[in-house]
């Protein structure tokens, strides 16, 4: 999987990016969600597989401390040098989030697509690792799309394979994600939002 984002990264074939160019309004209402209970500064948020960041950085301006992991570096690079003075990033490997420098401590975690496209195994050491590193209360959005496994798309993750990767939190909520900035093969496959909190 890193070969071929590592690919699409080098030759700016990244479909994704334009998926968290601030126009998705239902994204932006989930996150007024997220902080209608919460004071600022909000807290500690982790983008898990954040790629060039452009979630961390949409989490920085709305009063989050966020943090950035990924393991492509070229993608880690592109972050940074787009992030603020305030911004952090981390080559890290999210199947390994305990030892890879992203500190713990948070009480929100994003992953738009990342878990997606995780292998069964993967996903399990991602949900032991978020587990790890989640404060009390701490809550986490994970979009998915419904299973399609192909040679070169995700295999897709239902709420199923949410849950059975993250046993110790409850999915709370369930919204369709507007999938007009997402590329039109995950359009096809019921992009869901589920917003889990750690019990």
């Amino acid at each position: 999987m890193s070969v071929k984002f590592n690919l699409a990264y080098r030759f700016g074939v990244t479909p994704w990016d334009k998926a968290g160019a601030g126009r998705d309004v239902s994204f932006q209402r989930l996150l007024d969600r997220e902080e209608v209970l919460r004071q600022r500064p909000f807290g500690r948020a982790l983008d898990v597989g954040c790629g060039t960041g452009e979630y961390s950085r949409q989490l920085e301006r709305r009063g989050w401390h966020a943090v950035g992991v990924d393991n492509i570096r070229l993608a880690v690079d592109i972050a940074t040098r787009r992030g603020g003075p305030e911004s952090r990033y981390v080559i890290g490997d999210v199947t390994h989030l305990k030892g890879c420098g992203v500190g713990n401590h948070f009480s929100f975690f994003l992953d738009v697509g990342c878990f997606n496209n995780l292998k069964n195994g993967e996903r399990l050491a991602l949900g032991e690792g978020v587990t790890q590193l989640a404060s009390p209360g701490a809550t986490m959005l994970v979009l998915g799309t419904s299973p399609h496994p192909t040679v070169i798309h995700p295999p897709g993750a239902d709420r199923d394979a949410v849950e059975a990767a993250l046993p110790d939190w409850r999915v709370v909520a369930v919204d369709a994600a507007d999938g007009s900035g997402l590329p039109h093969w995950l359009r096809r496959h019921s992009p869901t939002w589920y917003r889990l909190a750690l019990v």
